[in-house]
C-alpha cells in the first residue's frame, strides 16, 4: 500500500445545527499528548504496512471551534514525526468557515496550503446556526466565504441537492454557486438518512428519476459553461479525467473497498471506516488506539472491519452486480448510503442508477471521434454527446 488516507476528528463540537447531521455532538476533544500518541500508532501502521504517505482530513464537529494555536502545535508535532519517521504527510480542513476570521489565516497557509473545504447548499434549507435559522447561516456563511477568498484563500465548495434544487433546476444552482459566488472548485453529493432519523432524513434518499434528471441536466451546464473555464465540478470532472486520461482518482464510495484504503480516528479513540460510520454505528467501530497495542491489530483482528471488506463478493453475489457493466468503477457504491437506506451490508448503494447514468454518459463521450482539446477550446458538444442523453 502506497497510500492511506486518515479521517481525523479532534472534536465532535459544533457551532451549526444542521437537519441532516449525522454526528451525535460532544464537547470532548483531542488534547495534544493524545493526538502524539494517535500519530505514532499511524505512523507505526505506515511503518508495518509499507506506506509511504498520508493524508490527513481534518473534520468535525466543526474543526474551527478548536483555536488556531491548537493547530500550530499539532502542525508542529505532525511535522517533526513525518521527518523522523521519513514519511509524506498532507493535511486537509473541512470546515462550515463560521468562525473563520484573519487568526486563522497562518494555520490555513502553513498547515493546509492556503485552501479549506467548506459545505453549502443552493438553496440551503437544512443548514442552521445554532439557536439561530437558515438565513442566519447563508448571510454569516457568503460573508467568511468572500472574506477567504479575498485573502487569497481557495475554497473548495461540497453541495448537497433537495428537492427545492431539483425543482429550481441545474442552470439556476450551477449560477448561485460560479457566476454569483465565483466558486470554481465545486462537488455535489447525493444525501443519505445517517444518523437517528428525522422529518428532514425520511425523505432520503431522494427519488432517483427526478436527482438523475437533475445531474443530467448539470452535466450539460458544465460542458457548456464551466468545463473550458477550468471550473473543477464533482463527480463530473473526476469521471472525465477518468475515462479521458486514465487517471484512478475516483471519488471515495467508488472505491473497491474503502477500507483497504480509508480510515477515521474521533477525540475518543474510537477508529472507524469514516466520519458516517464513527460518529452514527458505534457497533461499527473497528476498536480504540488508545486502549490497543497497534493500529496494526485494530484493522486485522476488527469483525466489524471484515464484514465491510466483504461487501463487494455479496453484492456481485446478491445484487446482480456482476452483470453491470460498471462494476469494476463502482463496486456497489458507498456502503454506508446502503447501511442507512437498507438497514443492510449486502445492498447496493441506493443511487445506483445515477451513477449508471454518469458512468454511461462519462464512457460515451470517451469514444467519441472528437478530441478532448476540441472541448477545452470552448467547443459544444452535440446534443446526442450530452450527459443526459
Amino acid at each position: 500500500m502506497s497510500h492511506l488516507s486518515l479521517i481525523l476528528l479532534p472534536t465532535l463540537w459544533c457551532n451549526a445545527d444542521c437537519d441532516y447531521c449525522f454526528e451525535e455532538k460532544s464537547r470532548h476533544c483531542l488534547e495534544i499528548d493524545r493526538l502524539s500518541v494517535v500519530v505514532n500508532k499511524v505512523l507505526d501502521h505506515l511503518d508495518v504496512t509499507g506506506t509511504e504517505t498520508l493524508s490527513i482530513y481534518w473534520q468535525g464537529g466543526e474543526v474551527l471551534t478548536l483555536p488556531p494555536d491548537w493547530f500550530m502545535r499539532a502542525n508542529d508535532l505532525i511535522g517533526e514525526r513525518a521527518y523522523v519517521r521519513k514519511k509524506r504527510i498532507f493535511n486537509y480542513l473541512q470546515s462550515n468557515l463560521l468562525t473563520y476570521n484573519r487568526e486563522w489565516d497562518r494555520v490555513i497557509s502553513e498547515m493546509f496550503g492556503n485552501a479549506v473545504g467548506s459545505s453549502m447548499d443552493y438553496p440551503n434549507l437544512h443548514r442552521k446556526v445554532k439557536g439561530g435559522g437558515t438565513q442566519e447561516y447563508d448571510k454569516i456563511w457568503v460573508r467568511k466565504f468572500q472574506q477567504a477568498r479575498d485573502r487569497g484563500i481557495e475554497i473548495g465548495v461540497i453541495a448537497i441537492p433537495n428537492a427545492s434544487t431539483i425543482d429550481l433546476g441545474a442552470k439556476r444552482f450551477f449560477s448561485y454557486f460560479v457566476d454569483e459566488l465565483g466558486v470554481r472548485e465545486l462537488q455535489v453529493n447525493t444525501p443519505f438518512p445517517g444518523g437517528p432519523m428525522n422529518e428532514v432524513k425520511s425523505g432520503f434518499p431522494l427519488n432517483n428519476d427526478l436527482l438523475g434528471r437533475f445531474f443530467a441536466e448539470l452535466g450539460d451546464v458544465w460542458i457548456e459553461r464551466g468545463l473550458e473555464k477550468g471550473i473543477n465540478l464533482g463527480p463530473y470532472q473526476r469521471l472525465w479525467d477518468y475515462f479521458f486520461e486514465g487517471r484512478q482518482d475516483l471519488l471515495c464510495i467508488w472505491q473497491d473497498s474503502c477500507s483497504n484504503h480509508f480510515i477515521c480516528i474521533d477525540p475518543f479513540g474510537n477508529v472507524a471506516q469514516c466520519d458516517c460510520w464513527i460518529a452514527s454505528y458505534p457497533e461499527f467501530h473497528f476498536g480504540n488506539i488508545f486502549e490497543s497495542g497497534s493500529l496494526t491489530d485494530i484493522l486485522e483482528h476488527s469483525e466489524a472491519r471484515k464484514r465491510l471488506r466483504k461487501r463487494p463478493g455479496l453484492l456481485v453475489e446478491k445484487e446482480g452486480c456482476i452483470e453491470c457493466d460498471f462494476l469494476s468503477i463502482c463496486h456497489g457504491g458507498c456502503a454506508v448510503r446502503a447501511y442507512t437506506s437498507w438497514g443492510d451490508l449486502s445492498r447496493k448503494d441506493p443511487y445506483c442508477g445515477i451513477y449508471q447514468m454518469l458512468f454511461q454518459a462519462a464512457q460515451n463521450y470517451g469514444h467519441r471521434t472528437v478530441s478532448h482539446s476540441k472541448y477545452l477550446k470552448g467547443a459544444v458538444p452535440e446534443k446526442n454527446d450530452r450527459w443526459g442523453t
